[in-house]
């Protein structure tokens, strides 16, 4: 029985290099599916909401960047919605992982979103982005990367910015596990996303990277399914 005092650090199938994409390809499509019916895009959505409420200081476009992009379907949930309310955006996504990219790339669905094939620490904006996010991510990496993600996730933003992770806690590890052994047909998700789980956060955990990140103007709420949104917002230009 696993236990969830501390972190694990054991590496997820997906951190590979080697699988083949069409391994990716299902995963990233039973990813959006957890996404959308677990509410995952509605807490992302959640997050551009609260740090442009009475904001006016972005350009005629909102600029949005994802890191960890994926397959892309949170940035479509962002398109969608703001076509909805008739809210001009500009979406990016930054992945590392070349099949993730390809994957992206490919999808009709993801039409008018830009896909950049890198590390997200090699990225050099020409104007700042309003705001950089990422959607469970963070997971994949230990609290020193974290320090720095965080740290250049402000530097790089000209609003704010917010992640959506996973709470480290017993019963998200047996329900992601049970549903996942239930409908998933992918091998990498039937083993990564309990240990996602494993790998994710408790809320002083996260007070605490914040705190070390030199980072005090933050929020952290519980979201359901057992999700974090936390949230930075930069001083009004």
């Amino acid at each position: 029985m696993p236990l969830f005092r501390q972190r694990s650090y054991q590496k997820e199938l997906l951190d590979r290099n080697d699988i083949p994409f069409e391994d990716i390809k299902r995963n990233m499509q039973e990813l959006d599916f957890i996404n959308r019916k677990l509410g995952g895009h509605d807490i992302t959505l959640d997050g551009i909401v609260g740090l442009i409420k009475g904001q006016m200081h972005f350009n005629s476009k909102l600029s949005i960047v994802e890191i960890g992009s994926g397959g892309g379907d949170n940035l479509r949930a962002i398109r969608n919605w703001a076509e909805r309310i008739h809210l001009p955006v500009q979406l990016k996504g930054i992945d590392i992982n070349s099949e993730c990219i390809a994957y992206a790339r490919q999808l009709k669905r993801n039409r008018g979103i830009e896909f950049i094939l890198s590390d997200y620490k090699e990225v050099f904006f020409d104007e700042k982005p309003d705001i950089i996010f990422s959607s469970l991510f963070c997971h994949h990496f230990t609290e020193e990367e974290l320090v720095f993600m965080l740290q250049w996730m402000q530097q790089n933003s000209r609003i704010g910015f917010f992640i959506n992770d996973l709470h480290r806690h017993w019963l998200a590890y047996y329900s992601i596990k049970l549903l996942t052994n239930f409908f998933s047909k992918s091998y990498l998700v039937k083993n990564d996303a309990p240990l996602s789980v494993q790998r994710g956060f408790t809320r002083k955990e996260w007070n605490s990277i914040f705190q070390e990140a030199g980072i005090h103007n933050f929020n952290c709420k519980w979201r359901w399914a057992f999700r974090w949104l936390l949230t930075s917002a930069n001083a009004t230009e």
